[in-house]
């Protein structure tokens, strides 16, 4: 017996266990769900405010009675900003928390380090935040996205290239696969609208100092700077900009960034800048479903939480709501069968629709769900919509 084939058999195994001692759970436990997301670090803002979102959702479904008779419990592990802390925390809710199904794992770099976690132990994942293209492609079928690939926001992107008479683009972005995704998928969207491409540079996700990648982009003769990392590195790059001079149309991408928080931590630095996000609590009434969003709002103020949060508070809610809609549907905490019947739910989230089409090779494809996405501009401290 070779020692690949040895570890094969005991994955398998360790499945199998999994399965049984997880469908036991309908009968006499709560629904375990997993959240895989980063509580400290780098992005823990943005990790805590996603938790948040899902402990508000689950707490909705509770008091309406559970899923099936069961109490959601959420399992919540902090990858601490980093993948092989993420791919270590997604193997202790699956072996030793034994949840049947996860939610995680925001960055792009820690949602691909958990995703042989996902296959090794048969347990699906739905993917709240990550948007690199590889996520669903790579022929995960334990994969559920509810945010938009890079390639998804870049093609909807394009129907504000004339109105914002877009000509020629520069790109700053963060050196991972969220940042290199980003920049790629936009390329390739801006030049087949015939939109020419200037500077493409990189910064460390730790990198506090983007003056000498400034300086080179305030030499450029682009009009529109593209620039994809999280609200930490943004209020600084901002700031940075500012005090150089860069006078540039400005468009963050990925979603993941706050607006509201721009403007109190980057101040007047923030103005005329846009945003491409996924949730406009801004805006409610443009939602697909006005009275979620307006109901998710008063529940996030009455907590206390943090305003600046709810963009990426939305995705937690939405996916602890998505998966307990697949664990209803399924009527069993195994995980396979919760595998199943992500592909057969469909409802309305903050959102957007979420329904699973499959992406990626035949046989072996992830789900992909197509939420709406909206362009913003800071406007003198207010968010107003890009026409």
């Amino acid at each position: 017996m070779t020692q690949k084939w040895r570890t094969t058999a005991l994955a398998a195994a360790a499945a199998i266990q999994l399965a049984a001692a997880t469908s036991a759970l309908a009968a006499d436990g709560p629904l375990k769900i997993g959240v895989n997301e980063p509580l400290t670090g780098a992005v823990a803002a943005s990790g805590n405010f996603v938790t948040s979102g899902a402990k508000i959702a689950a707490d909705e479904i509770n008091a309406k009675g559970g899923v099936a008779g069961m109490k959601i419990q959420l399992v919540v592990e902090d990858n601490k900003s980093n993948p092989t802390e993420a791919a270590n925390a997604a193997e202790k809710l699956i072996v030793q928390d034994k949840v049947p199904v996860m939610m995680g794992a925001w960055g792009s770099t820690y949602t691909l380090a958990v995703m042989p976690k996902l296959m090794e132990y048969r347990v699906p994942m739905l993917v709240e935040t990550s948007s690199s293209d590889k996520i669903t492609v790579s022929g995960n079928p334990y994969v559920f996205r509810i945010s938009p690939t890079n390639g998804m926001e870049a093609q909807a992107f394009t129907r504000y290239i004339a109105p914002l008479k877009v000509r020629k683009a520069d790109f700053l972005v963060v050196n991972n696969d969220w940042g290199l995704g980003a920049a790629a998928a936009f390329q390739a969207q801006l030049k087949e609208k015939g939109v020419a491409i200037g500077k493409v540079l990189t910064m460390d996700a730790s990198a506090q100092d983007m003056s000498a990648q400034l300086a080179t982009l305030k030499a450029s003769d682009a009009d529109t700077l593209f620039i994809t990392t999280d609200v930490a590195q943004l209020t600084l790059l901002f700031k940075q900009a500012q005090d150089l001079g860069l006078k540039r149309q400005i468009v963050t991408t990925g979603g993941s960034q706050n607006p509201d928080q721009l403007v109190a931590q980057a101040g007047s630095a923030a103005n005329g800048t846009m945003h491409d996000v996924i949730f406009a609590p801004w805006f409610p009434e443009n939602a697909a479903d006005p009275a979620l969003v307006k109901s998710f709002i008063t529940e996030w103020k009455k907590r206390g939480l943090d305003p600046n949060g709810m963009t990426e508070g939305s995705r937690g809610y939405d996916g602890i709501r998505a998966i307990a809609a697949a664990v209803a549907k399924a009527g069993s905490t195994d995980p396979d069968k919760i595998r199943s019947a992500l592909w057969q739910i469909n409802l309305v989230g903050l959102t957007g629709p979420i329904a699973f089409k499959k992406v990626g090779p035949a046989g072996k494809e992830s789900g992909q769900s197509t939420p709406t996405t909206t362009l913003v501009r800071i406007d003198n401290g207010k968010i107003v919509p890009v026409k």
